[in-house]
């Protein structure tokens, strides 16, 4: 080939099948289709059990934060009741009675 454009043609064609070629290749579809792993089989299953138990347990954890807080609001609410009693009582003046002996004896004959 003593033309330069029959060289050019050539060269082009001569790439265009390689990048064929290679992408064939690449591909591969002779190639058979893999087996499902039996361990991935398991994995996916643990972890959808393990995803199902996670539910119960934070709705389990949920409704247990609910007793407690109310439980804390009931004894917050006491704590504060039996304060405002204290504060009440000492604010109020304090009267004792003190039943004592008498310092001095009298006697008479």
């Amino acid at each position: 080939m003593t033309s330069h454009l029959g060289r050019l043609y050539a060269l082009a064609i001569a790439i265009l099948v390689f990048f064929l070629t290679w992408t064939a290749v690449a591909a591969q579809p002779w190639a058979a289709t893999p087996q499902a792993d039996p361990r991935l089989k398991a994995l996916a299953a643990r972890e959808q059990r393990v995803r199902m138990e996670s539910v119960a347990v934070n709705r389990i954890v949920r409704q247990r934060w609910a007793v407690y807080r109310k439980q804390l609001a009931s004894r917050q609410a006491q704590i504060a009741a039996a304060k405002h009693a204290q504060l009440a009582a000492a604010a109020a003046p304090s009267v004792r009675v003190v039943t004592l002996p008498p310092l001095t004896v009298t006697r008479t004959s």
